[in-house]
């Protein structure tokens, strides 16, 4: 198996600006959503891509932050792992599941994060690195992006106060 310094060469990944972890966008559809037909959740006078597409790798010293955004997000895993995903629902239910390939571990090889949801991922300890790739439709915008504070979160989800915590950065 590669290890994660060689896939972030062989991808030409780039560490991720404000999430945390390495990145690379592989495809924006050139096609667009006008602000009229985008779902609920976007900035007025929003204008979307029909859809992005990103290689993301995590290592151990590396996380993806709690944050949201306002389209559903759908995970897919090539290779490593496994990780876990905290998930925060509106209706304070905190759910979590492992990424990975192994699915007679109960693990997931496909997660989807629907719209509005807190989610955050981190390796599971023993793990070198988990390489996914995650697809969005409308794509993906930074002005979309909403970043966790631990102590809000912390607040609402009180039994994930301690994952929260390992999964922000403010």
């Amino acid at each position: 198996m590669p290890t994660a310094d060689e896939i972030i060469a062989a991808l030409q990944l780039e560490p991720h600006p404000i999430e945390g972890g390495y990145f690379r966008e592989t495809y924006r559809s050139a096609a667009s959503i006008e602000e009229s037909c985008l779902p609920p959740g976007y900035p007025a006078g929003a204008r979307r891509s029909l859809g992005t597409s990103i290689y993301y790798l995590l290592t151990p010293r590396t996380f993806s932050e709690m944050h949201r955004l306002p389209t559903e997000e759908v995970f897919h895993v090539y290779l490593g792992g496994p990780a876990r995903m905290l998930r925060l629902f509106p209706d304070g239910e905190g759910r979590e599941v492992v990424l990975g390939p192994d699915v007679l571990r109960g693990q997931s090889p496909q997660v989807v994060v629907p719209p509005g949801v807190w989610q955050g991922t981190r390796l599971e300890p023993g793990a070198e690195f988990i390489l996914l790739g995650a697809t969005m439709a409308p794509g993906f915008d930074y002005e979309d992006y909403e970043q966790g504070s631990s102590s809000d979160l912390a607040a609402r989800y009180p039994e994930h106060a301690g994952l929260i915590r390992l999964l922000t950065r403010t």
